[in-house]
């Protein structure tokens, strides 16, 4: 079964994200782009991800619970997760290693977190646009251990990403699935030799904007239309 995907969207929770990231408008925005499944993945925080997992099971869209984690190396990676659960225990690791700062919303943009009503509950006051205490290394293993998927995000990229910060892809980890940008980005890595063509590999928008969902481009083919299936093959 193949199934259109964005597994790399930001809510405003994420200090970076449009204030109209709210759950009600991402979700019904990956419907009317015609996806399948998303992903919420804010910066170093899961806390909107339970909102957008209700809004998306009432309108027939998968949404999965996710993170975008920036590493002490400055690496960005997705960790997504089978349930909200298990993305919960991978926050509160993530929030114990992250620096105790506050957020300066009036330089960096409020961090809001808001439930399936679209209604304000919280502001996060953590700054989250921060590296955490935790390597590249120690995040894979621990989203591993939760059942997760691991997945280098914007590899192509000139900032955060593992090619650039490492200089290459630990192959001593469990990592089978890359994130990538731009198709050409990715043509010039693969012609460089720095990534193995046995990954696979997906497109995702990092959708800071309603505008920037991907439309029906970016695919997986699953045996099941069901989180557990999807983060598997990931």
């Amino acid at each position: 079964m193949r199934i259109y995907i964005d597994l790399h969207i930001h809510t405003a929770l994420s200090p970076c994200g449009d204030e109209d990231m709210t759950p009600n408008n991402i979700v019904n925005m990956a419907k009317l782009k015609g996806l399948d499944a998303i992903a919420i993945t804010d910066h170093n925080s899961c806390e909107n991800a339970k909102a957008c997992m209700e809004l998306g099971q009432k309108l027939g869209l998968i949404v999965i619970p996710g993170m975008e984690i920036q590493t002490r190396e400055d690496v960005h990676a997705l960790c997504l997760f089978k349930d909200i659960e298990s993305a919960i225990v991978f926050q509160e690791k993530v929030y114990s290693s992250l620096p105790p700062i506050k957020n300066k919303s009036d330089i960096f943009g409020r961090q809001i977190i808001y439930d399936s009503n679209d209604n304000i509950i919280g502001i996060n006051e953590r700054m989250l646009l921060i590296s955490a205490d935790m390597s590249f290394d120690e995040a894979c293993c621990i989203t591993k251990e939760l059942n997760g998927a691991f997945i280098p995000a914007h590899i192509d990229r000139n900032s955060n990403s593992v090619i650039l910060n490492l200089g290459f892809i630990p192959e001593n980890l469990p990592i089978k699935t890359l994130e990538y940008y731009k198709s050409e980005g990715l043509m010039k890595l693969k012609e460089a030799n720095l990534i193995k063509p046995t990954y696979n590999f997906i497109k995702s928008s990092d959708a800071h904007y309603l505008l920037d969902i991907l439309e029906r481009e970016s695919y997986i083919d699953v045996d099941e239309f069901t989180i557990s299936n999807i983060i598997d093959i990931l």
